[in-house]
């Protein structure tokens, strides 16, 4: 899944390049927050921004991504779900065809992305039993 989320993340720095905007720095961080957000609705079933224990996805990411000391704090995130042979093109085509996700992608403040994509086989709930691939990327500053 490395390729896919190295994908990912070049095809957000040159959107946002192209838009004028700075590129996005990888934060393990965040990284390891969306993974674990992956991992839980590939185990799970589920398909949504609240994990499975019903916290938000700020509550979620906070503990991962600290605030830092009188400095602006704020996350946002991205999801999408398909088949295992998603490609960064395809996440970023989808998101960008859907409002709030291209704004995310598109916001000024981002300063730091993270990516977490897991292969889930036979996957349970809302995934039916397909095989899939689930990728979150959560975009921070702080």
């Amino acid at each position: 899944m490395q390729d896919l989320q190295n994908e990912v993340l070049a095809a957000i720095n040159a959107l946002r390049r192209k838009k004028g905007l700075g590129e996005l720095r990888l934060n393990s961080a965040l990284s390891l927050a969306a993974l674990e957000h992956s991992v839980s609705m590939a185990r799970h079933g589920f398909f949504r921004h609240s994990g499975w224990n019903g916290l938000t996805f700020w509550q979620r990411i906070k503990p991962r991504y600290r605030p830092n000391p009188n400095s602006y704090w704020g996350v946002g995130e991205n999801m999408v779900w398909a088949s295992p042979e998603l490609t960064g093109g395809q996440a970023i085509e989808m998101w960008l065809n859907s409002p709030p996700h291209r704004k995310n992608l598109l916001a000024p403040a981002w300063r730091e992305v993270g990516l977490g994509a897991v292969r889930a086989l036979s996957a349970p709930g809302v995934y039916q039993g397909l095989d899939v691939t689930i990728l979150t990327a959560d975009f921070g500053t702080r």
